[in-house]
């Protein structure tokens, strides 16, 4: 059925079907790795960027490390804590 989708006069469906056809070993790989993701990886990578931009470029490459390392931690200084008012 998948294999005729790229064939299909529905332009949505053909654009799906190629679509398929070139992720088919990203697709398959999700089962022989028994659902690994790097969605953690890039979820790390997405508060490290964050520190990042905050940072405006630190000048010492340790106090660099060690922002990271306690944003990925849970601690993230960049944030404002509020006060729930009730």
């Amino acid at each position: 059925m998948i294999a005729s989708f790229p064939s299909c006069p529905i332009p949505e469906v053909a654009r799906l079907g190629r679509t398929l056809k070139q992720w088919k070993t990203a697709i398959l790989a999700c089962f022989d790795t028994h659902g690994a993701s790097n969605g953690p990886t890039g979820a790390i990578n997405g508060v490290i960027e964050t520190v990042r931009r905050i940072a405006r470029g630190f000048r010492n490459f340790t106090n660099y490390r060690l922002r990271c390392l306690l944003a990925v931690g849970g601690h993230r200084p960049y944030r404002i804590k509020r006060a729930n008012h009730a």
